[in-house]
């Protein structure tokens, strides 16, 4: 559904319950609608399913801009047009949400496929990919293609796309496979070199791209960049773009700009292309979209004007390869080899001509030998510090209390339902 994620159909449960699943590479949690609520038109209702079996662990996740609370369980699912058998998966039933389910949106749950590092409340809850991979004896390794290039965002029209588990499916793509590393496996992050506009490199320290993670996430809709890159990046479009005036509004997202709809303004607007290291280190490959990519038709004024909005936005704590450019490529998450693979995509077509490219190899030696820190302090670590810095508070408060001969009544208690934060982009950074 362009704008609003991709979805497959699974069966949940005995009889089988069909829902409809956010592919989401950028968290690990599989988590389903388990009341009814006034956004989703199906939920998984855990009492009508005899192979349900609930594991009372409540689990609260929260977004800056949304947020659920689910009970922990397990399940069997069946994919009509996937895998052949049913396999029994850790499944979290919502329970309680707030702006997680979007009005409009056609799936009922999400499937994180990251690594088991995301996945709450703890990494000891197995991943559904895990699962599979497990039971059904598949290669460690899955493909996706995203096939929305060019359709309006908030149109109808479904133009549908891959997964493919355990493998690779020549049919999806074209040309060569480009192989990056996976340079931590928590979220597929990888590490980009450096950005072009228009053909001309940006010249940032090639560390600004990875600040503080770069990730392919297709839960995201946008490109997302940091903030120092998105500064860049929209300087270089207007000043290479062939529009001499253009709102700022129109580069934060907050306004659109229209044309008629006998023209085309892509040929307006430059190429852009990322450069992510390869495999061999001391070479790098580019992977590009043009503008149809990254400025999207979003609505339809009368009968003469199309109005676009900027498929790229700033972020404070990632660069995010979502959707605006995983829609131009067929992205191979091999696991097995922690590598991420980029391939042109024949979907990525535009009124019958190819909207993206992948070239290389090239060399890296005008770029450092590595441009990610060195120090990464993922979301667990953080937790942990946080209980440990309450912990010792707690320990000086209570310390203190005695000191001043209070009698001792009262006792710090850690319980199951603390809050945690989820990174899924999904929530936090969708169109509205």
């Amino acid at each position: 559904d362009s704008g609003r994620g991709y979805y497959l159909e699974m069966l949940i449960g005995t009889p089988p319950q069909a829902l409809n699943i956010l592919v989401d590479t950028g968290s690990s949690n599989f988590a389903v609608a388990g009341v009814p609520d006034p956004d989703v038109t199906s939920y998984f209702n855990p009492e009508l399913s005899s192979t349900y079996r609930s594991q009372g662990i409540e689990v609260t996740v929260k977004y800056s801009q949304g947020s659920w609370t689910g009970v922990l369980g397990t399940d069997v699912i069946t994919m009509p047009k996937g895998l052949y058998g049913s396999f029994t998966i850790n499944i979290a039933t919502i329970l309680e949400s707030e702006n997680f389910f979007l009005p409009g949106v056609k799936w009922h749950g999400i499937l994180g496929l990251a690594y088991d590092a995301l996945a709450k409340p703890s990494s000891s809850v197995e991943t559904f990919f895990d699962s599979l991979v497990r039971q059904a004896k598949i290669p460690n390794i899955f493909s996706l293609q995203m096939c929305g290039a060019g359709l309006p965002v908030s149109g109808s029209g479904t133009n549908g796309g891959s997964l493919v588990l355990g493998g690779i499916e020549p049919s999806l793509y074209t040309g060569d496979i480009w192989y990056t590393p996976i340079k931590e496996e928590w979220y597929y992050q990888v590490e980009i070199l450096k950005l072009e506009v228009g053909g001309q490199n940006l010249q940032l320290d090639c560390r600004e791209y990875n600040a503080d993670k770069a990730i392919v996430d297709s839960g995201t809709t946008l490109l997302r960049l940091p903030e120092k890159v998105f500064s860049a990046v929209v300087q270089a479009i207007a000043r290479t773009s062939l529009i001499q005036e253009f709102s700022s509004e129109f580069w934060t997202g907050t306004q659109l700009a229209c044309w008629d709809r006998s023209e085309k303004p892509w040929a307006l607007f430059p190429k852009l292309s990322i450069y992510l290291r390869d495999e061999n280190s001391s070479r790098s490959f580019r992977i590009s979209i043009l503008p149809q990519l990254y400025i999207q038709p979003i609505l339809v004024i009368g009968d003469n004007l199309q109005c676009y909005r900027f498929g790229i936005s700033s972020s404070t704590n990632a660069l995010v390869i979502g959707a605006t450019v995983m829609e131009g490529f067929y992205v191979i998450f091999d696991r097995a080899q922690r590598r991420v693979g980029f391939a042109v995509s024949p979907c990525a077509e535009a009124d019958g001509s190819p909207v993206s490219e992948i070239e290389g190899p090239f060399t890296t030696a005008d770029v450092a030998s590595n441009c990610v820190a060195s120090v990464s302090f993922h979301e667990p670590v953080l937790w942990i510090a946080s209980y440990a810095l309450m912990s010792l508070c707690g320990i000086i408060l209570l310390v203190l209390v005695v000191l001043l001969l209070i009698p001792p009544r009262c006792q710090h208690r850690y319980t199951d339902n603390d809050v945690v934060n989820d990174e899924s982009s999904l929530v936090r950074h969708r169109w509205k």
